[in-house]
């Protein structure tokens, strides 16, 4: 695993690209870095005051429906914005990855830490909420944290893997935009996996959602010490670490064999 090794031994420049990329993010407006806190924070309302408060959305048996929506919301955030940041990290780096020979996954990589403090943040958040309104999760909610770095590795192999390809086929970042929506729908952000009202009559399609999309499982593994105040899942949990690493050899394999073009395709 030297492509990630790679982040530990060149992490000062890791941290130049970091720091370059959140200054970049939030230039020339007028809060700043302030942007980190704020924009998940609105974000987060805007979903609370759309499906919970206008829609009137509700699961059926589940209390504090808005809570248990925001749960599940830092997670998808995270994977949806990290992906469509790092699908374009390498193109719009052309200039630095030609002239300087430097580890090029750093590149996506730091794009995906940006996006690690909105989640953070929001994460942060949600424990809090959690641990101050649902008096049974407060012995629980500090699981999320070893959760959420399952999750971060999760996204983080992902990314690398649609930003080598996305250099190489430009058609990847098009079919990832065209994914996202239906994939918000067809993850338990919005709903749990026990509240499907087909799922009696498609059980392959409830198979589907849960063990075929794999962001269902760190969802499902997040909510339960977060939301009900139990353990995670031991089959979400052992999905969830399987994925990570499965996810972080396929970024190195799919990097390691796109390194060599990246350079000329860009």
């Amino acid at each position: 695993m030297t492509v990630y090794a790679d982040v530990y031994r060149y992490r000062e420049l890791f941290s130049s690209l970091f720091r370059r990329d959140l200054r970049a993010k939030y230039k020339g407006s007028a809060l700043g870095l302030l942007w980190t806190l704020a924009h998940p924070l609105v974000l987060m309302a805007v979903y609370v005051a759309v499906f919970s408060l206008l829609w009137q959305a509700t699961v059926a048996d589940i209390d504090r429906y808005w809570l248990f929506l925001l749960c599940g919301l830092p997670a998808w955030v995270f994977f949806a914005t990290s992906l469509q940041a790092a699908s374009r990290s390498l193109l719009e780096n052309a200039n630095l990855i030609r002239k300087v020979r430097f580890p090029r996954q750093l590149v996506p990589l730091a794009v995906v830490g940006t996006q690690l403090v909105a989640f953070v943040v929001m994460l942060a958040v949600v424990m809090a909420l959690c641990f101050a309104l649902l008096p049974g999760s407060r012995g629980t909610v500090w699981l999320a944290i070893p959760l959420g770095g399952l999750l971060v590795l999760l996204v983080s192999g992902v990314s690398l893997a649609v930003a080598s390809l996305n250099a190489l086929y430009r058609d990847v970042e098009h079919l990832l935009a065209a994914l996202l929506l239906p994939w918000f729908f067809l993850t338990p952000v919005l709903y749990g996996l026990d509240q499907l009202p087909g799922a009696d009559s498609y059980p392959a399609l409830e198979f589907a959602v849960h063990w075929v999309n794999f962001l269902t499982p760190p969802i499902e593994a997040l909510r339960a010490p977060l939301f009900f105040g139990d353990a995670p899942p031991l089959a979400d949990t052992i999905y969830t670490v399987v994925a990570a690493a499965v996810a972080l050899a396929l970024g190195a394999f799919v990097f390691s064999r796109a390194d060599d073009r990246i350079a000329v395709e860009v």
